[in-house]
């Protein structure tokens, strides 16, 4: 299996002398192409941090992180932008829902962004996938919390990134909404032959990924 996520020597730090937060140091890590990765660790512990820098959205102190053989933090921030949107799905805690559009323009928001028209097919296939096929004219206010989140993982993936990069995406959930959203999201992901990687502090969430990465004071080591 080939690695299509890697990191050397990352390390994000903030603040300077006896304030210095190391929130993420000297951090190697491999991740294979359709794997399913959970991060977890206490609340502090830079498992935040790690996912922004994975994805790009934060830059580091030191360190690289190559997706797909290329060096993120060597491109532009116009270009990096542009291969965020186009290689990698961003799940949050909060839904980041436009509250005045429907589900269906909702979930194909970021493909407008680049001047993409949707692969109708694959879109209502995620859709039927994720269940909310039904709800396409519905406006987010309308849905449960378990339903918006199912919205931000189907527009996640609707420009079919390689990488789905999920925050505490239950964090907002009840327990047994939380547990079928992340079937959901890795039913998907087996689906589109996409890679999952799951920020979580819950271990039963955790116990379904393929395996298990635990990040403490900023360093990761994996759960044997």
């Amino acid at each position: 299996m080939k690695t299509i996520l890697k990191t050397q020597q990352l390390c994000k730090y903030f603040g300077e002398g006896d304030n210095q937060v190391k929130a993420v140091q000297d951090t190697n890590i491999e991740i294979k192409m359709g794997e399913f990765v959970a991060i977890i660790g206490k609340s502090g512990s830079g498992k935040s941090t790690l996912l922004h820098l994975l994805g790009g959205l934060d830059y580091p102190t030191s360190g690289k992180v190559y997706i797909k053989d290329k060096d993120i933090f060597n491109m532009s921030e116009d270009e990096l932008a542009v291969f965020r949107r186009q290689k990698i799905g961003f799940v949050f805690q909060a839904f980041n829902l436009v509250s005045s559009i429907n589900v269906y323009e909702n979930v194909v928001l970021p493909l407008g962004i680049d001047d993409k028209e949707p692969d109708e097919k694959y879109i209502d296939d995620i859709l039927d996938t994720l269940g909310i096929k039904d709800k396409v004219e519905n406006l987010p206010s309308t849905l449960s919390g378990g339903q918006q989140q199912r919205v931000a993982i189907a527009r996640a993936l609707a420009a079919k990134p390689d990488i789905v990069l999920a925050d505490e995406p239950t964090g907002n959930l009840d327990s047994k909404t939380g547990e079928e959203v992340i079937s959901m999201l890795k039913l998907s992901a087996e689906k589109y032959g996409q890679t999952l990687v799951i920020i979580t502090h819950n271990e039963e969430i955790a116990q379904l990924a393929d395996r298990i990465l635990v990040i403490e004071d900023g360093k990761v080591a994996e759960l044997k």
